[in-house]
């Protein structure tokens, strides 16, 4: 148990953190480097090439591509957020960071990370709407409603993240100020604080779960109603293209929930912490770069769109 520290002592006693990294194989620092240096460049090449085509190509000029375009830029700001201090820690074995630096990255990748889940569950409503409610689509989802629709994910993860980032910067900091971690995570920060930090750890457990759940609620309800539909099309065919459509979402969003669920959903943010760096890995380098990769591989719009952009290059 943590012991209240009393008003001698605050928060500016500390001044850095050390960020521990994988000290485990660190005999393997510049091996890991480089694989995570190529995984990084490839997930913004990726992206990027997303964002690009989307912009380019009128035909991709849709709902659905710009919900995809705006998920590709977050997710390059989010792995931005983390992988460059990853890969100088691969480097020169531990990392410091200054107090404000850290608490600002902790705040930046919750705030983005969360953004990414609601505009997940807003990719399942398009869908929804595309697929169960035809007539009504291209009403509905006009330009203004999605651009509203990404305004709100930003604003519902800048709300929702603020509050408890805040409370646990103004916690006590006196002890150990290694962060057993590659990042600045939530979890390892509430480890290293030497406050009572119940209140601020069971309000982003509820955080946690409500963003979780209401996302992974309006994709199930969604996907239930696609399911549905689906299989009342006449044709094999048209059942094959409709499905073909959602099958990238939702392997992406099973890679998503997965790692998140086990790292942010327990009460007791002080548990697992070692097996956490395994699975923020998958969420922040593996992901991101299978990501591109699904959305573009599976998808015979989007080869079409850079097999007439390659043919332009070559005339």
């Amino acid at each position: 148990e943590k012991s209240v520290i009393g008003d001698t002592r605050n928060w500016t006693e500390v001044q850095e953190f050390i960020l521990e990294g994988f000290p485990a194989i660190q005999n393997l620092g510049k091996v890991l480097f480089l694989v995570h240096l190529l995984a990084y460049l490839a997930s913004i090449m990726g992206n990027i090439l997303i964002i690009t085509i989307t912009w380019a190509d009128h035909r991709l000029q849709t709902p659905m591509y710009f919900f995809l375009s705006s998920f590709s830029f977050f997710e390059c700001c989010f792995i931005t957020t983390v992988i460059p201090k990853l890969l100088a820690i691969f480097l020169s074995g531990r990392q410091s960071i200054s107090f404000a630096a850290c608490f600002t990255q902790a705040f930046v990748f919750l705030f983005l990370g969360t953004t990414v889940f609601f505009l997940m569950a807003v990719l399942s409503l398009d869908r929804y709407l595309a697929i169960c409610k035809p007539l009504y689509y291209p009403t509905i989802m006009n330009p203004r409603m999605c651009f509203l629709l990404v305004a709100a994910c930003l604003s519902l993860g800048f709300v929702l993240m603020v509050v408890p980032i805040i409370m646990l910067s103004q916690a006590s900091f006196c002890g150990s100020h290694v962060i057993p971690h590659f990042f600045c995570d939530f979890g390892p920060l509430i480890h290293l604080s030497c406050s009572d930090t119940s209140s601020t750890e069971m309000l982003a457990f509820v955080l946690a779960l409500f963003i979780l759940l209401t996302s992974l609620l309006i994709t199930i309800i969604a996907y239930s109603n696609i399911v549905v539909t689906i299989v009342r099309l006449p044709s094999a065919k048209e059942r094959q293209k409709a499905f073909s459509t959602c099958s990238s979402h939702l392997i992406v969003l099973c890679l998503m929930y997965g790692s998140c669920v086990f790292i942010y959903v327990k009460p007791k943010q002080t548990n697992r912490l070692n097996s956490n760096r395994e699975a923020a890995l998958v969420n922040t380098v593996v992901t991101p770069l299978l990501n591109p990769v699904i959305y573009t591989l599976r998808n015979k719009q989007v080869h079409q769109a850079l097999r007439d952009a390659l043919s332009r290059v070559r005339v």
